[in-house]
């Protein structure tokens, strides 16, 4: 996947502990309850985090945010709630799917008591819920060891060469699990470091090498930096 030159086992905890001490602890996922990390992890598809807070503020005024508050919403209302997310009739399809499956497992603390393993398998078959939200999930709700992959780490990990820019998710995730002690603080520390480099520096046009932790380590970046 990557080049057989990089030292992998090296680079993958020291591009952590470069973020780390580059942008301090971020203290993630955003979210008061598990529940509203759930559904956190299904609204924020397709959508800046800002309209997910917006939509997770009003159904918060409205009472519902919690598995009975949605179950009970007439699904027109909820997607009013959350119009701000965007795909507010879809997103309110797929809530009501999710919190149905939330019930038939007898909760969210009963469905966190299944082994990691089955719980991503049960949630990648909820309808809506990718790799991504599932392991977000898993991550940030459950408290289980999963690293999530998403855009930003797709990013800066393809333009340090640590993988190719097509690489699958699952290889991805693999990296990390490979490289790095399995640990939940270290993998919510990390994926949050990621986007915040993402967001700030490693932007998808006119990035900020200059100001990167990770400019010389970073083939992209000395390309930018050399043409500036």
């Amino acid at each position: 996947m990557a080049g057989p030159d990089l030292d992998l086992a090296h680079l993958v905890p020291e591009v952590y502990e470069r973020l780390f001490a580059r942008f301090g602890p971020q203290y993630w996922w955003p979210g008061d309850t598990p529940f509203e990390v759930v559904v956190g992890a299904l609204l924020t598809q397709n959508t800046a985090w800002t309209n997910v807070e917006r939509a997770i503020a009003a159904l918060s005024q409205a009472g519902a945010l919690s598995p009975e508050g949605i179950r009970e919403l007439p699904e027109t209302e909820l997607a009013a709630l959350i119009r701000s997310a965007g795909y507010f009739n879809q997103k309110a399809r797929r809530l009501k799917g999710l919190v149905a499956f939330i019930y038939s497992a007898g909760g969210l603390d009963a469905l966190f008591s299944r082994p990691i393993s089955r719980l991503r398998e049960d949630l990648l078959g909820v309808t809506g819920v990718g790799p991504e939200t599932a392991d977000s999930i898993l991550l940030y709700a459950a408290g289980m060891p999963s690293f999530v992959i998403d855009a930003y780490t797709r990013r800066v990990c393809s333009r340090l060469g640590l993988c190719p820019s097509d690489v699958t998710y699952d290889d991805l995730q693999a990296l990390f699990a490979t490289h790095l002690p399995i640990d939940v603080r270290l993998y919510n520390e990390y994926h949050a470091l990621f986007v915040a480099l993402g967001k700030d520096v490693c932007r998808p046009r006119s990035p900020r090498c200059s100001e990167c932790p990770l400019a010389d380590l970073c083939a992209h970046a000395h390309k930018v930096i050399e043409g500036a």
